[in-house]
């Protein structure tokens, strides 16, 4: 059975995030965007786990279930801050667990070593990553740690703020427990594979996301081809097996992808950082040092390199974006809403208009345009003006595939 999954989100406990997130809107919008698990978000924070409970129903699968049959994951993401090696570190990592039994001892070990009230992603002091990966395994081998972003400057195992360089830098003993890591947005499988010390990991893709609009819920899932169960999803995670693909998002599109200084709207390539010896022209400050240039510091492979051993991905804008791309609206605009409601009430998913329908049938339903747009989307033909220091990128039509303007 194929099952596109997310499995990396937040709920209205966590700060910057939405708060309307409610397990009623995050089922109506997975729905909507054609996603078919969805992680719960921040089983940590108290209030959070007890509406989990409420409202979800263990169905014996590993899995939770809403009244009307929606799947859960239970998950959350944990921000250890420390000090490794003589340098500080910022370190998220996603935990995946398969009952609220195991939650429980989680949240009972984790409490010990900080506040779980104070975020929904809570911050943990002096808690190494190491030590994380120990008190977890005690717990059941059944839990998946998976470290987060892991390119993201500020907070990622191999961030340019705070990061290693490698896996068993970090994890040292206890790296033997790690078996994925999540690609974030602003960075796809094809960079990570230039980089052979990664072959041993795989790579999972997920929204991160802080609130339950379709623009942002699923943005980046996972595809795999199992029973919609916590043990093989985890098995596929962990070995490939029924592991179909991830959608990604253009790396451009995510926030970290090039260097720059936003203040000063300072946006640079790795060689143009390179050239001003990583600071600001404008104001002489320290750039923040993006994704792109951090992979290239580690890789050891060509740009072009394809591990065609390794899950496939396609990259996709969402529907929202490329909709508010061709009219030139706001993305949560009500003209932007309107086009995008009639393709879901004619084709059922967003997922399934940007993966399936045929040009023709879009053409029949929004303006041509549009549906070329959906097509190039679809063919990974939609360039983007790359992000960069927390601004997201822009997705960019070229005016010579348009048919006409609205």
């Amino acid at each position: 059975m194929q099952l596109i999954a997310d499995l990396h989100i937040h709920s209205r406990f966590a700060r910057g995030c939405s708060k309307d997130l409610s397990i009623a809107n995050l089922e109506k919008y997975a729905r909507i965007k054609g996603i078919d698990v969805l992680g719960t978000g921040d089983f940590t924070h108290p209030h959070w786990l007890k509406e989990l409970k409420q409202e979800l129903k263990e169905d014996g699968s590993g899995l939770l279930q809403t009244k009307s049959g929606y799947k859960f994951m239970l998950q959350t993401e944990v921000s250890l801050i420390y000090t490794q090696d003589n340098k500080g570190r910022r370190i998220h990592h996603l935990i995946l667990a398969p009952s609220f039994e195991i939650v429980d001892q989680i949240n009972e070990a984790l409490a010990k070593r900080g506040n779980l009230m104070s975020d929904g992603r809570p911050i943990i002091g002096r808690y190494s990553s190491i030590e994380l990966v120990d008190d977890l395994m005690k717990i059941s081998k059944d839990i998946e740690i998976i470290p987060a972003h892991v390119w993201t400057p500020w907070f990622a195992i191999f961030g340019s703020k705070s990061g290693f360089d490698s896996v068993e830098e970090c994890f040292q003993e206890k790296s033997s427990y790690i078996h994925a890591l999540e690609t974030g947005m602003s960075s796809n499988p094809q960079m990570n594979w230039r980089i052979s010390k990664l072959d041993k990991y795989n790579l999972v893709s997920n929204s991160d996301a802080h609130g339950f609009w379709p623009w942002r819920l699923g943005r980046e899932a996972n595809v795999f081809d199992v029973n919609p169960a916590y043990k093989d999803i985890i098995n596929a995670i962990r070995t490939n097996k029924g592991f179909v693909e991830t959608v990604e998002v253009d790396p451009g599109y995510g926030k970290y992808h090039f260097d720059g200084h936003r203040a000063c709207n300072t946006c640079f390539t790795p060689q143009e950082s390179k050239k001003h010896n990583n600071i600001c022209p404008q104001c002489g400050k320290p750039l923040t040092i993006g994704v792109l240039n951090r992979i290239e510091e580690l890789a050891d492979r060509p740009e072009n390199y394809v591990d065609k051993n390794r899950v496939p991905f396609r990259s996709l804008i969402p529907l929202s974006e490329i909709i508010a791309m061709i009219t030139k609206k706001g993305v949560a605009t009500k003209f932007v809403w309107e086009e995008y409601n009639k393709l879901i009430k004619h084709f059922t998913s967003e997922f399934n208009v940007l993966l399936n329908v045929p040009e023709k049938e879009l053409a029949k339903i929004v303006d041509p345009n549009l549906a070329r747009a959906i097509i190039f989307n679809r063919e990974g033909k939609i360039k983007v003006k790359p992000g960069y220091d927390g601004e997201y990128g822009i997705p960019l039509w070229n005016p010579n595939n348009e048919l006409r303007s609205y």
